[in-house]
């Protein structure tokens, strides 16, 4: 039997040997780039970030947060180990600069586009208000809500400070565009306690050509022309003025849309009464509208509706061609929120 000695060489390794190691390999960092990184330095207006890197990274005070920091300490602390978004590649001294804010930002978009597809209502308060709306923050993202989607009895500049419910209009990351309503989300809450066919009180508000908006309880519905008698009306301010108290009856809720459809005509006992006597036709109202009520469950059930004088002939706002116009009027009310989102900048990266 042969035995074979062997003999061991200690070999040292020395921090040149290291940085030589380090430098045949060739660790590559891009923007777009997480990392994790460790906090190296605490700068005035900034801080020094070990990420592995041959040079320490910076990132400036303004990557921070997605929301204003005055003091690096509100943010990190030495020695704090977390997640850093490489924003710029190397400059001339070989650094890279690093950013909290964006990774903040895309988690932002992310949960806005999941409470928007779950229909959330979320709150949030104004902190500034401008001639097409107010600006409010949702998850740190700035987020704009037109007038017309605002509703509120207050003028518009003192909403400032104000907490309100609001729903999702549109998420667009890509065009930086984040835009609510007010009026949606009041709409909504309202619509649990209302119901087609009942009677509610409310007042004009607003007067246009295709029809008048009523105030029932702080959210506004719309009333047709086309629902507003069963005789001709060439325009409803020769029906209505701003401020007149009426009796409607529900017709239609649509809760995706934030929309309630109101009604007089179907309360009229004879055709042409809302012209040519209104207190009959609210003093009749609740009458009218059972029948109205009874009509639509005969309807629902596949039965004749029960011949009334008036009601057999009536008919709802989805078998009548005029409503059309509603329509109409809601696609421009769209293209107007969407042009003053533009306008108004709705919010930033």
């Amino acid at each position: 039997m042969v035995t074979q000695n062997t003999t061991t060489k200690d070999i040292g390794f020395t921090h040149e040997d290291f940085a030589a190691l380090l430098d045949k390999y060739d660790y590559h960092f891009s923007p777009g780039d997480i990392v994790p990184g460790t906090v190296f330095s605490m700068e005035p207006r900034g801080a020094l970030i070990d990420i592995g890197a041959k040079t320490a990274a910076y990132i400036p005070i303004q990557e921070m947060s997605i929301n204003r920091v005055d003091d690096p300490d509100e943010v990190l602390q030495a020695n704090e180990t977390r997640e850093f978004f490489i924003l710029t590649d190397e400059n001339e001294d070989g650094q890279l600069t690093l950013s909290i804010r964006r990774i903040e930002y895309m988690r932002a978009w992310e949960r806005v586009r999941q409470l928007q597809a779950e229909d959330a209502t979320v709150r949030s308060n104004v902190f500034a208000t401008n001639r097409g709306g107010a600006l409010v923050r949702i998850e740190g993202l700035r987020g704009f809500i037109p007038g017309s989607h605002i509703s509120t009895r207050e003028a518009k500049e003192d909403l400032v400070g104000e907490e309100l419910p609001l729903k999702f209009l549109e998420v667009d990351e890509e065009r930086n565009r984040l835009v609510l309503s007010h009026r949606r989300a009041l709409v909504e809450r309202k619509m649990n306690g209302l119901e087609v066919g009942q009677v509610v009180i409310g007042s004009v508000r607003g007067i246009k050509p295709y029809g008048a908006f009523i105030d029932i309880g702080g959210v506004s519905g719309l009333l047709h022309i086309s629902e507003i008698s069963h005789d001709h009306i060439d325009t409803p301010h020769s029906v209505f003025g701003v401020n007149d108290e009426l009796k409607v009856m529900i017709i239609d809720l649509d809760a995706e849309r934030g929309r309630i459809s109101l009604s007089t005509k179907q309360l009229e006992p004879e055709a042409g009464d809302m012209l040519k006597n209104r207190d009959l036709v609210f003093e009749k109202a609740e009458e009218m509208a059972e029948k109205y009520r009874q009509k639509l469950l005969a309807e629902a059930e596949g039965k004749a509706a029960p011949t009334e004088e008036v009601v057999e002939d009536v008919p709802s706002a989805s078998e009548t061609d005029e409503p059309q116009e509603e329509v109409v009027a809601t696609a421009q009310e769209e293209e107007e929120v969407a042009a003053t989102a533009t306008a108004a900048t709705a919010t930033e990266e």
